[in-house]
């Protein structure tokens, strides 16, 4: 039993360290290379089809009236009536607001009396000098007289005038800020009167469509607090672009006969420009910014490759490429963040 031992002992230790050594060797047996290149990935795209395009620019801009001024006095003096309402429309060349002018009507009707007696004077020089009566002296005095005394009249005339306040357009008059009895300056602040049917919309849009507004063109704009929805015609473009925020200034008029909306509102425009025959228009989010410009992935032979491109028209869903792409060519719309140049790609074309 012994020698048994001794013999099955060292036999039990050589076949564990045969073994070991064989698990040991297919351990570090190098792992088998795989050839080819990776799978392609399943994204979506379109295929770049010339398109009419609606040339929209959207911009927001502010409310003023047609005509505005502030009222104000010529000349100082006591209010001695008042004849608007706050808040009442007016007609051009209504009284508003009479100054106290009894001085000035007095001195005109004793200038009134004074023409009448120079009148009568120069008519009396005539007869005398034209029967030798007379010499050319005094006739040439008494028509003097007679057009300074006439030259003194239209000086009230005007100097009364004055001290009416009229109203220079149709329109509404604000809220006044005088009352009978006040003692007023062409400093002094009576009221405002707006003309707001029809209305001034202004707003800018960027230079790059500059050469592409023309007066006539069709506006759109909209208030969100009155939920309404207006149209107008461009009738004025700055002649210049604005330096500091690099947009041209326009000016459009609409028509407000509901007096829905007053001056010095907020709105939102849409300046419809004229119809693009044959646009490049890609959908906007398969549109990459860069550092310097913008890119697209589109699909060539097979696997993905990166364009530059320029960009015009842009709407809420969909973007004008002005250079970079062709009629015809596979762009692709989904994966953006996960594809790379070169790497293979199926597209399913929506």
């Amino acid at each position: 039993m012994a020698k048994l031992s001794r013999f099955v002992l060292p036999l039990t230790v050589f076949g564990c360290s045969l073994i070991l050594s064989s698990c040991s060797s297919k351990s570090n047996d190098p792992a088998p290379r795989s050839g080819g290149r990776p799978p392609a990935m399943s994204v979506n795209g379109i295929v770049a089809a010339l398109q009419p395009l609606d040339n929209i620019v959207n911009s927001s801009g502010t409310v003023l009236a047609s005509e505005s001024v502030d009222l104000a006095a010529e000349a100082s003096g006591t209010i001695q009536s008042i004849s608007f309402k706050e808040g009442a429309h007016v007609r051009k060349n209504d009284l508003l607001v009479k100054i106290n002018d009894e001085d000035l009507r007095a001195q005109l009707k004793k200038t009134e009396l004074q023409i009448q007696l120079a009148a009568d004077q120069a008519d009396r020089q005539k007869r005398l000098f034209e029967t030798n009566n007379s010499s050319k002296e005094q006739y040439d005095v008494a028509v003097s007289t007679l057009a300074t005394l006439k030259a003194d009249r239209e000086n009230l005339v005007a100097s009364i005038r004055k001290r009416e306040i009229r109203a220079p357009f149709d329109g509404i008059v604000g809220l006044r800020y005088v009352s009978e009895g006040s003692y007023i300056s062409p400093t002094t602040r009576i009221a405002s009167i707006q003309k707001i049917n029809p209305l001034k919309v202004d707003f800018a849009i960027p230079e790059k469509y500059a050469g592409k507004v023309h007066v006539g063109d069709l506006v759109k704009f909209h208030s969100d607090e009155t939920s309404l929805e207006f149209t107008g015609k461009v009738y004025a473009v700055e002649p210049e672009i604005e330096p500091s925020t690099r947009t041209v200034q326009l000016r459009a008029l609409c028509d407000n006969k509901g007096e829905t909306i007053f001056p010095g509102g907020y709105v939102h425009v849409e300046l419809r420009l004229k119809q693009a025959g044959g646009a490049l228009m890609i959908p906007t989010q398969a549109i990459i910014p860069v550092l310097k410009g913008q890119t697209v992935l589109v699909r060539k032979n097979g696997v993905v490759v990166s364009v530059p491109v320029k960009t015009g028209v842009r709407t809420p869903s969909v973007i004008q490429i002005t250079d970079g792409l062709s009629a015809g060519d596979t762009v692709l719309t989904t994966g953006i963040l996960q594809l790379r140049p070169g790497m293979p790609v199926n597209v399913t074309v929506r």
